[in-house]
């Protein structure tokens, strides 16, 4: 049979050109199938948890959901966290605490524990109590010495605007630039930050004027408050007598401490003591050649006739100075050595030998090395005491402790209420409130949340974000809040008023695991104690 034209011309052309189509198609098919397919798994590799993905060789994102982020310290308050968002339901709003959470020291792993300790036990306070709303806890890491905060800030912005209702961004426990980029980068999205632990100036509202960070509040003293504080407490020291000695390293910590430390050098008296002696370090848990550094500075203070030290730098750097001051002992000079409170991270640093080395002879300490601290867990307690034991001598009675100044009492109260939560939430790892990590985290999300319920209007589930912002400047007087580390009252700029801190001390022991810090005082920025009323009064 003869085949016609349009058949011939099918066969030849249409029927390849539809092949082809198929064929095409198909590849297509495949090719989409085997990219979307390839994308799932490479992003299932790059995923650490629900919300945290790979960076470099970090971990970085926002978590609430147990995820131990591979420090297994953390695992157990983690896994309560966990259990906790668990059992709220569909109305809560969330508080997210922003440290570096893959340390790799056990000194800074013992020490995250501690602060995740803390920021869980005010949760499962907070979530038991009748105020609202219910609060939900994560975690945001934003890398080692918070470098790569640009990638979780947004996601913590996307929270602050979504179902999940993220109110306040706390922790913040280093003062570095990069802390502070995080910080601004938050509080020019209008989300609330209260920084817990970081003590640099430059992460604080200046009282008066406008503010540079909107909805920014802090409850712990900074540096230069500190610094009086000690100053207050110690006395008038002779300028011939004090010399300072300072990390160049670029470090908002150690130039806040450093110029807090060179103000008080202006106060004494006498003829000028020794310049600023001055050590680079290459990181903030760095060691590098530092010590290297201190062996002739330590033969120039010995030579100097100075008896009191200033150091500005980290804890890291501060147990080596301290380790050659003691070996290279100076004519029987008993020094003092005054430090900021990042001297709080040395209890966990220092080994059984480093202690050792920082007793004489005849089993004494050394030196005496001496900080503020935000707290101590013997502070109120010995402060009673010592209250009780002024009033017998005062009237030849002996008052009832419970007649004791409510600002002693009342953050006596709340570490006993810390302590039981402790003991009633189960397992979240061996607590240690020595070093103040555990009492001043909790003190911050209970500030946080305190803040949110005191701004949420009768009637809605919960505050604006600028609600948010503008109660920190009303948080004072009755609106206070009573923390384990002392009652915190606001100013205007969301600063701590006249909040007390805890005057400490190094008590190297003979026996191994003797060691401790010591509580010696309460001492106060404005050298007077903190008013009764908590109200904020100007100078």
């Amino acid at each position: 049979m003869s085949r016609t034209f349009g058949s011939w011309l099918y066969e030849t052309t249409g029927e390849t050109l539809l092949k082809r189509i198929i064929t095409c198609t198909v590849v297509a098919a495949v090719l989409v199938g085997g990219y979307l397919v390839l994308r799932q798994i490479m992003e299932k590799a790059r995923t650490c948890a629900s919300g945290v993905t790979e960076s470099g060789d970090e971990c970085i994102g926002v978590n609430g959901s147990g995820y131990d982020w591979g420090v297994k310290e953390i695992g157990p308050v983690a896994d309560r966290i966990k259990a906790e968002n668990d059992g709220l339901g569909e109305s809560y709003v969330t508080v997210a605490m922003m440290l570096p959470l893959q340390p790799q020291s056990k000194a800074e792993k013992e020490q995250l524990r501690s602060e995740l300790q803390g920021a869980y036990l005010a949760q499962y306070r907070a979530n038991r109590e009748e105020g609202t709303p219910k609060v939900r806890l994560v975690l945001a890491n934003p890398g080692k010495d918070y470098k790569k905060q640009h990638e979780v800030v947004p996601d913590l912005v996307q929270m602050s605007h979504s179902k999940h209702r993220l109110r306040a961004v706390t922790g913040f426990n280093l003062s570095l630039d990069s802390t502070q980029a995080a910080i601004r980068s938050l509080t020019d999205e209008n989300v609330p930050v209260l920084v817990a632990r970081a003590s640099a100036g430059s992460l604080a509202n200046e009282e008066g004027g406008e503010r540079e960070y909107q909805g920014l509040a802090r409850i712990l003293p900074t540096n230069e408050d500190q610094a009086r504080a000690l100053a207050y407490f110690n006395g008038s020291s002779k300028n011939e007598q004090t010399v300072i000695v300072r990390d160049t390293r670029r470090d908002p910590y150690v130039r806040s401490l450093a110029g807090a430390f060179q103000e008080l050098e202006k106060t004494e008296t006498g003829p000028a003591g020794p310049d600023t002696m001055t050590f680079t370090s290459s990181g903030i848990d760095e060691k590098g050649d530092v010590d290297n550094q201190f062996r002739p500075m330590v033969d120039t203070i010995c030579s100097s006739g100075a008896d009191t030290v200033y150091f500005a730098g980290r804890s890291t750097h501060l147990r080596l100075f301290l380790k050659r001051l003691a070996q290279d002992k100076c004519d029987d000079t008993r020094f003092t050595v005054v430090s900021g409170s990042d001297a709080a991270s040395l209890k966990n640093k220092m080994s059984d030998d480093d202690w050792a080395q920082l007793l004489d002879d005849s089993g004494e300490p050394a030196m005496t090395v001496q900080y503020a601290a935000p707290s101590h867990p013997d502070a109120w307690n010995t402060e009673i005491r010592a209250w009780q034991d002024a009033e017998e001598k005062r009237t030849g009675r002996r008052p009832d402790a419970a007649k004791a100044p409510r600002s002693l009492r009342d953050p006596l109260n709340e570490l006993a209420r810390l302590r039981q939560n402790a003991r009633m939430a189960g397992d979240i790892g061996p607590l240690d409130l020595a070093d103040s990590r555990t009492m001043m985290v909790h003190d911050g999300v209970r500030t946080a949340v305190e803040a949110i319920r005191g701004a949420k209007l009768p009637g809605k589930e919960a505050p604006t974000l600028e609600q948010v912002g503008n109660r920190w400047a009303t948080m004072q007087a009755t609106n206070r809040v009573d923390g384990t580390s002392g009652r915190i009252c606001l100013t205007p700029a969301g600063n701590p008023y006249n909040k007390p801190l805890a005057v400490v001390k190094l008590q190297p022991g003979e026996r191994a695991g003797s060691s401790r810090l010591g509580y010696v005082g309460l001492a106060w920025p404005l050298g007077r104690k903190q008013s009764e009323d908590c109200v904020v009064r100007g100078s």
